[in-house]
């Protein structure tokens, strides 16, 4: 019988957000000495039948079981290679299962997971079928090669795509019920017409393209797992100089979702001068979230259809660039950040491309012209950024809660030009800071020279001039330093 093979140290498998160690054996089945996987348990309160939910956070994943009200978190120790994306599936969907296994001085030894019904007991789940023919055949399948993982890595989701029908229609006999009910029957509305012999070739290769994108967005609901509010903070200090109200509105958005498990109902409007770092916070915010994010740049949409998409009737149909969004994230939750929402033009006729984010807004669900389906939308969270809002519509602005960014001060651009402007870019030059010494009076000269600009942009390329004329200097002249004073400011900026 195929054992682990203890001579190699486990490795640590990484699975968007999963870091487990692995084992791998070729074990054809699962037992106490092959185990699909090894839970802690050495405070000893997991018995041979636990039933819980596999779950993970930003350090490692777990299992988690409710006993007596109290809240039981057995860490995984090690897993079969094989089965790290099957228990990751288990954890994202919240799927209710019972563990059947066995304490040993390895820990708990789990070689069985059955799907328990809806609602807790020990009831069967329906689906437990599914589950088991997924187990059996992870447990026939052939450990994977280093080579192999790496790949997997490199080319992320690209080898798993569902692209054939007969792949489409053995995911949706199996895996139905992770979709959305309204996904469900439009998958199968749409698998009849792919294989129909009834329809143009033309109709066949829309719906199973159409098919294809809607089968490989991982659907999730609308639950968020809680946010470790001093990580939140340190990321917007790293990210975003002084305005202390500003972060203090985000942090109360990141309380509220700790405490409710869900987004908030509206989204984000950062208003400011140009160069403040509206972009650079909606990054930040989707950081924070740890979730997929996609840009809409408004400037450059001139016609609603680049949104919504084109309807099938026409031969170079295609899915509007908030489906696009979508399928690239591979998941329902993501954030949307909309740049420039106060430059969205008008476009054939009077429409206006801005009002089709209405329905993305609203949480209601958006339909795109290409896939003919409602979309859920609870999971995105929109975070658009203007000029001035006096250009975006009344019921745009209703949609978002609107946070002001004001410029910054004199005294606070010397401080963000001499503590992270000149210092990232004296990094990326390879440059010591003892290496380019800028004055207290040359220090005010730069922010009184970029003064007559909003935001910071302009100090970042001044720091760039300096910078690149100071390593000019030591390398051509062979000096070991350059100290810029007022007057040699002037004569390199101006």
């Amino acid at each position: 019988m195929p054992v682990f093979d203890f001579s190699d140290t486990p490795k640590k498998e990484v699975t968007e957000g999963w870091s487990i160690k692995t084992i791998k054996t070729g074990a054809k089945q699962s037992s106490v000495e092959n185990p699909i996987l090894i839970l802690d348990n050495s405070a000893n309160r997991l018995s041979h039948h636990t039933t819980g939910l596999f779950t993970s956070s930003t350090k490692k994943a777990a299992f988690e079981v409710r006993e007596g009200g109290e809240m039981i978190r057995a860490e995984l120790v090690e897993a079969d290679v094989r089965f790290v994306g099957l228990l990751k599936w288990l954890g994202d969907n919240h799927i209710n299962v019972r563990l059947s296994g066995e304490n040993t001085s390895r820990g708990y030894v789990v070689y069985r997971i059955r799907e328990l019904a809806f609602g807790g007991g020990g009831k069967l789940s329906a689906e437990d079928g599914f589950l088991q023919f997924m187990i059996d055949k992870l447990l026939s399948s052939d450990v994977p090669s280093d080579e192999i993982e790496d790949e997997d890595k490199d080319e992320e989701g690209d080898s798993m795509k569902l692209t054939s029908i007969q792949s489409i229609q053995d995911f949706i006999s199996c895996a139905g019920r992770t979709l959305p009910n309204n996904i469900r029957l439009w998958a199968r509305r749409n698998l009849a017409v792919a294989k129909s012999h009834e329809v143009s070739p033309e109709e066949k290769r829309h719906a199973q393209r159409a098919l294809s994108i809607m089968m490989n967005i991982q659907w999730k609901n609308n639950y968020f797992e809680s946010i470790d509010p001093v990580a939140a903070r340190k990321i917007l200090d790293e990210e975003l100089y002084g305005m202390e109200k500003v972060k203090q509105r985000i942090m109360e958005t990141i309380i509220q979702i700790n405490r409710t498990h869900t987004l908030p109902a509206y989204g984000l409007l950062l208003v400011g001068p140009a160069g403040t770092g509206k972009s650079q916070i909606a990054y930040a915010v989707a950081r924070i979230l740890r979730l997929p994010w996609t840009t809409l740049d408004m400037s450059s949409i001139n016609d609603p259809e680049q949104l919504t998409g084109s309807s099938r009737i026409y031969s170079n149909a295609k899915p509007g660039i908030i489906m696009e969004a979508f399928s690239a994230a591979g998941e329902s939750n993501l954030v949307f950040i909309i740049n420039e929402l106060d430059k969205a033009a008008s476009g054939k006729g009077s429409a206006n491309p801005a009002d089709v984010l209405l329905t993305l807004l609203d949480n209601l669900g958006f339909t795109d012209n290409y896939i003919e389906c409602m979309i859920p939308t609870v999971g995105v969270y929109p975070i658009a950024t203007a000029n001035d809002k006096s250009m975006i519509s009344a019921p745009l602005m209703s949609r978002f809660a609107v946070i002001e960014l004001p410029d910054y001060t004199f005294e606070e651009k010397k401080i963000i030009f001499r503590d992270f402007s000149l210092p990232k870019i004296l990094k990326r030059l390879s440059l010591r800071a003892g290496e380019c010494i800028i004055t207290d009076d040359a220090l005010s000269e730069i922010v009184k020279i970029c003064s007559s600009a909003s935001g910071v942009r302009d100090l970042e390329q001044a720091a760039e001039h300096i910078a690149a004329n100071a390593l000019y200097r030591i390398e051509v002249d062979k000096v070991s330093s350059v100290t810029y004073d007022e007057k040699m400011v002037r004569e390199l900026l101006l």
